[in-house]
């Protein structure tokens, strides 16, 4: 049986409650919902800019799957959650650059789900978790 190990580091904000960054268990990392937050600070990002809170975001996902032992193309699924459906159009333009810039030429890109629904900040306008698969 292989052990589940929870995944920290510092170049993501630490979490707010009681859940790890992520959890690798075999091959598989999860990345718990991350947001628009400075690691260094745990100060939220960017409010009401959905692009650069979502590119924010996605640096935070990418340090922790870093930190678990995987990049961009290890990821099977990212999940996005948005506070605006009007925010779609310009969550996707930041999306679009960021998974194509950091996923290797040739790799499929991740699948993708986005949902509509409130976040547990205010200021939040996304937050994305992924699902890894490392080899």
């Amino acid at each position: 049986m292989t052990d589940k190990t929870a995944i920290h580091t510092t170049s993501a904000p630490a979490p707010a409650h009681t859940f790890p960054q992520g959890v690798r268990k075999g091959p598989l990392l999860q990345v718990s919902g991350q947001g628009p937050v400075d690691p260094a600070t745990g100060t939220y990002l960017y409010p009401g800019d959905v692009k650069a809170q979502t590119t924010r975001t996605l640096d935070n996902v990418l340090a922790i799957l870093n930190a678990g032992g995987a990049s961009l193309d290890d990821v099977i699924m990212l999940r996005v959650y948005l506070t605006d459906r009007a925010d779609f159009a310009a969550m996707n333009e930041a999306y679009g650059a960021f998974v194509t810039a950091h996923t290797s030429k040739g790799t499929p890109l991740p699948c993708r789900t986005t949902v509509m629904t409130g976040l547990p900040r205010e200021e939040m306008l996304v937050e994305i978790d992924a699902l890894a698969v490392v080899n």
